[in-house]
């Protein structure tokens, strides 16, 4: 009998994908619940996770597993239900020792020395940097999505205006954080300054690469590492690129780093990616974040290079089977990307592509896959999960031979899919 797999915030992208995975007959996938009753809107983790077991219970069925591709709640809520329902997952305290950045920064200070010198900062008493944290930083919440409020300073001026910004909007995220928090026995430094605390870290430069990979038996393994390139100038994505063109030399001190944070955090039984940059002048690699996840924006990536989306190792740990790992390459293309269409200037969106207009682009070029974020008749400033420095438009999966290829049809899909604003 197929095992009856739930996917918290399952979406039409991440079911094809699903699809996709070796021994389809073998799992049957459900959605528990949607993304807009998940990410959107006030956050009551509680009320989230009473309406998912509402939901489970109902099932006729046995569940098998659960599993979720999102970040918080998402992340979180997946633990506690495999615990309700005594099923294979990460502990809850694993995945919030990675995604408390401050406890998470304290947890890789223990075992790896690559990261940038951090501090906590008191949102109610001035705007003052950590002790030994120099300009420029980074000023963040301890807790965060889609780098939501985080903001790059260079003087007192830009720390002050950031402080007076992450105050106003820390809660949204802080405060049903802290209602996970309260399911924890936490060590007396995080007890003491809960979820919706403020941090700031020396800002690190270089080339950003993210290592993906999964971890059981206690054993973190890499199975695929995927370059991030900014827009030139800002610090917003301009797409993620699989593989890796970093050396080889740097990928496996990463891939070292990487193994001794996960296996000391204890993130077992699931997937997980950690960012870094990679300073070529310096040849000094430093750990930017760790997401006890696989990143959902890959799977196209990893499907389009080595024939195989990266859901599969996550279904098969929470089903308790082996994950199948793969070596790279066995896809129809040699290099693929994710790429974010985006603006730096709020507007009125007066004009996204249509339906036909995509339809014209994924003929043109097969296996290309458009999701446009924006809505005729919204303001930008109002699209939900942005980071502080741009608005996400739309998102296009690609293959190609080459990078050479990867530009062209990138330059060939923004031509053919028109936006229009209002400023």
């Amino acid at each position: 009998m197929p095992q009856n797999v739930f996917v918290l915030g399952l979406d039409e992208l991440n079911l094809r994908m699903l699809r996709e995975l070796p021994h389809l007959a073998e799992y049957r996938f459900h959605p528990l619940m949607s993304i807009e009753e998940l990410q959107h809107g006030e956050i009551d983790f509680d009320r989230l996770v009473t309406a998912a077991e509402t939901q489970l219970d109902a099932f006729d069925g046995r569940i098998d597993a659960i599993i979720g591709f999102w970040d918080f709640p998402v992340t979180m809520m997946v633990p506690v239900l495999c615990e309700r329902y005594g099923l294979r997952s990460p502990s809850l305290e694993s995945i919030v020792k990675c995604e408390h950045k401050y406890w998470s920064r304290l947890e890789q200070r223990e075992v790896i020395d690559e990261h940038p010198a951090f501090g906590l900062v008191d949102l109610d008493d001035g705007a003052r940097p950590p002790p030994g944290v120099r300009y420029p930083m980074w000023l963040k919440p301890v807790k965060s999505t889609s780098s939501a409020l985080a903001f790059l300073v260079r003087d007192p001026g830009e720390l002050e205006g950031a402080v007076a910004e992450i105050r106003a909007g820390i809660e949204h995220i802080g405060k049903p954080f802290e209602d996970v928090l309260a399911r924890l026995d936490l060590p007396p430094e995080i007890a003491e300054i809960g979820g919706t605390a403020c941090m700031a870290e020396e800002a690190i430069e270089g080339v950003q690469a993210t290592v993906e990979g999964c971890s059981f038996g206690g054993e973190a393994h890499v199975y695929g590492v995927i370059d991030s390139i900014d827009y030139p100038g800002q610090s917003s994505f301009l797409r993620y690129q699989y593989p890796s063109s970093l050396p080889a030399e740097v990928i496996e001190r990463m891939t070292a780093v990487t193994a001794r944070v996960i296996e000391h955090i204890g993130l077992d039984s699931t997937t997980f990616n950690v960012e870094f940059f990679w300073d070529r002048d310096h040849n000094a690699i430093n750990l930017l974040e760790i997401n006890p996840r696989h990143s959902q924006s890959h799977a196209p990536l990893f499907e389009y290079v080595d024939g195989v989306p990266n859901h599969q190792a996550m279904v098969r740990l929470a089903l308790g089977l082996d994950p199948e790992l793969r070596p790279p390459g066995g896809g129809e293309h040699n290099v693929a990307a994710k790429w974010f269409m985006r603006r730096f200037t709020d507007g009125l969106v007066r004009r996204v592509p249509s339906a036909e207009e995509i339809a014209a682009v994924e003929r043109e070029m097969p296996g290309t896959i458009v999701k446009i974020a924006a809505s005729a008749g919204e303001r930008l400033s109002d699209l939900p999960m942005q980071d502080s420095y741009s608005y996400e438009l739309g998102r296009v999966f690609m293959g190609a031979a080459d990078e050479a290829e990867l530009q062209a049809r990138y330059d060939r899909c923004l031509a053919m899919l028109p936006f229009e604003f209002d400023e």
